[in-house]
């Protein structure tokens, strides 16, 4: 079944998408982070300062990805960008935390990622989300975050429709941040025991690529620009949601981890490209999940600047310095890459362009 939706001019062509990148998102977007920047510079803990800015200075390209979806509803992006911004900026910053902990405590990862639960509830309450951590005083600061988001989403004229699954997939990228960062005898059996309560529904996947996915917030954002549309639906909500989850968002991630894992080697972290049993079975279950993703958002109206998205993120991680330093990870970015069509190659050329910029 095809969905559709209000028509809204969607680039539909790469040099268009670029173009309102560079002229709107990008801008917009540094603007953004510089508002939070000054309030985490003002973070009064020396840790959660460290962290707050170690999140926007090596992961801004993140708001910026994200920031992309603004491009499809420049009319909106007022709306669009700060929430997007702010809720990738909670997610990086609760990574940093939980990355590199002063605790292992599952209480403390939950209650730190509740925020981010609250900050899509535009009713919520905020609540002392460090209650369970020596560092606790950030000045605000998360605080602010969760209501940039919760002013965002009320003004959202389709947001009621896609509330429920944008809380469903920050439900599950909250279990994923909790397991993940636990002590690491019970990360495995605590991610498998995960896994076993979804594996009937999505049988043909991986537990390591369930989990994956589920650490995607693309999801999360594509469903914000479909609330743009106040004619939305309940059922093309569901169908939005189902377009991304799990392979686009899983595509996401698992090209996360393979760019990442001689970094995660080396700081010990969980990576889920190191449970196959060779390279080779890596990269076909890669270009499967790619395939899939392709398949999904055919479902969608202007597939194509969906598509844009896939290739997009292809060029992205694919095209980042730190495939050079790892031979197998460049061996699977080539084979990867062969036979790439043009619009790939197009966003491969850009987005070496704007990490020149940025250093």
């Amino acid at each position: 079944m095809r969905l559709s939706l209000r028509p809204v001019q969607v680039p539909r062509t790469p040099l268009k998408l670029m173009y309102r990148v560079y002229r709107f998102v990008l801008p917009e977007v540094r603007t953004e982070l510089n508002r939070l920047r000054q309030l985490a510079e003002a973070i009064p803990d020396d840790e959660l300062r460290t962290q707050a800015l170690a999140s926007m200075n090596s992961k801004e390209f993140h708001c910026q990805g994200g920031g992309v979806y603004a491009a499809a509803n420049l009319s909106q992006r007022h709306i669009l960008i700060p929430l997007i911004v702010a809720l990738q900026t909670i997610s990086d910053y609760l990574d940093n935390l939980c990355d590199r902990s002063t605790s292992q405590n599952e209480a403390d990862f939950h209650l730190l990622h509740q925020s981010m639960l609250d900050a899509v509830d535009p009713i919520a309450p905020v609540k002392d989300y460090y209650a369970c951590r020596s560092e606790r005083e950030d000045g605000g600061y998360l605080q602010e975050l969760v209501q940039t988001c919760q002013r965002a989403v009320a003004k959202l004229p389709g947001y009621r429709p896609v509330q429920p699954y944008v809380q469903e997939l920050v439900s599950l990228y909250r279990d994923l941040q909790v397991y993940k960062h636990i002590r690491r005898d019970l990360r495995e059996p605590s991610l498998l025991a995960w896994w076993n309560q979804h594996r009937s529904r999505y049988a043909h996947l991986q537990w390591n690529e369930f989990a994956a996915a589920t650490g995607s917030t693309l999801g999360m954002f594509m469903l914000f620009l479909a609330a743009t549309d106040p004619k939305l639906t309940d059922v093309q909500a569901r169908g939005i949601r189902d377009a991304y989850f799990p392979h686009v968002c899983g595509l996401h991630i698992m090209l996360d981890y393979l760019i990442d894992q001689e970094e995660d080697r080396i700081g010990g972290d969980l990576n889920f490209c190191n449970y196959y049993q060779s390279q080779r079975e890596l990269t076909e279950r890669l270009g499967l999940m790619m395939e899939n993703a392709r398949k999904d958002v055919r479902k969608l109206p202007n597939w194509r600047f969906h598509r844009m998205i896939i290739e997009g993120l292809l060029a992205l991680y694919l095209s980042d310095p730190k495939v050079r330093d790892q031979q197998d990870v460049r061996s699977i970015s080539r084979r990867l890459m062969r036979r790439s069509p043009l619009t790939r190659l197009f966003f491969w050329g850009n987005s070496i362009w704007i990490r020149m910029q940025q250093s």
